[in-house]
């Protein structure tokens, strides 16, 4: 197992990199764990983390909320094996190797009790559409009803104008907060963790995806075509700035 400390270390380069894509995001964490916060119906929810990656999100919300059980799922080794590290202490937090795009995964989490919130940040839009419905059809049957989804990623609007303006504004926001210094990009994030002995044999083969930007899925329409399908009622925007939103859904 990881050190905590090269855990800890890897995990704010991580989040470091995520910024240099997302100025914001730690107000998006407020926006979505004020949601959870204010909507779950109780002080000890039980909160699934989609595409979780090394935890990011998951620890923010416990310290937050410190009597939730948060399930963190994602399927990439290394990822997981950090935010294993980095938060093996936090009993209320349980990392879970599962692919979200693959039917039974809901039922293999053995929850014991339906879900009140479920959330996910800047990880779904790698999903293509098929396997994007399949994870919230398995979502749908995880929550509890009127169970909450909190969505944070870049969605795009269906409108040519308003989605022209909207990626305009989030890089404009990039640009006031970096100019040219912008962080490492994901890309180098990889290829330094697999260049790193302590980090190279969980590091998986990514050259696949080296020129992959992550957008399978990135409309708006989308993720809420698929929401309404899967059995959720309300759905819409909850927080936003340019086509970086915070899509909230409410399970039927």
């Amino acid at each position: 197992m990881l050190t905590t400390t090269v855990a800890q270390a890897w995990i704010s380069r991580w989040d470091r990199q995520q910024e240099g894509y997302l100025p914001d995001r730690e107000e998006r964490f407020t926006a979505l764990i004020d949601a959870v916060e204010a909507g779950a119906g109780r002080p000890d929810p039980l909160v699934l983390d989609l595409g979780c990656g090394p935890g990011s999100l998951s620890a923010r919300l416990l310290d937050r909320i410190p009597e939730a059980t948060v399930v963190a799922i994602d399927t990439d080794p290394l990822l997981l094996a950090l935010g294993r590290g980095a938060h093996s202490g936090r009993m209320a937090l349980r990392f879970a190797d599962h692919d979200l795009g693959t039917p039974g995964w809901a039922a293999a989490l053995e929850l014991g009790r339906p879900a009140d919130a479920a959330v996910s940040t800047t990880a779904l839009h790698w999903l293509p559409e098929p396997a994007l419905r399949t994870a919230y059809t398995e979502l749908a049957s995880a929550l509890r009803p009127g169970g909450l989804f909190l969505n944070g990623d870049h969605l795009d609007a269906g409108e040519p104008t308003l989605r022209r303006l909207e990626r305009a504004l989030a890089d404009r926001a990039t640009h006031r907060r970096f100019g040219d210094d912008r962080p490492e990009d994901w890309r180098q994030w990889w290829d330094a963790a697999a260049a790193d002995p302590a980090l190279a044999a969980l590091a998986p083969d990514r050259s696949a995806a080296a020129g992959h930007h992550g957008s399978e899925s990135g409309t708006l329409a989308a993720h809420v075509a698929a929401l309404h399908d899967a059995g959720f009622g309300e759905v819409g925007t909850l927080w936003q700035h340019g086509n970086n939103r915070v899509l909230c859904a409410v399970r039927s």
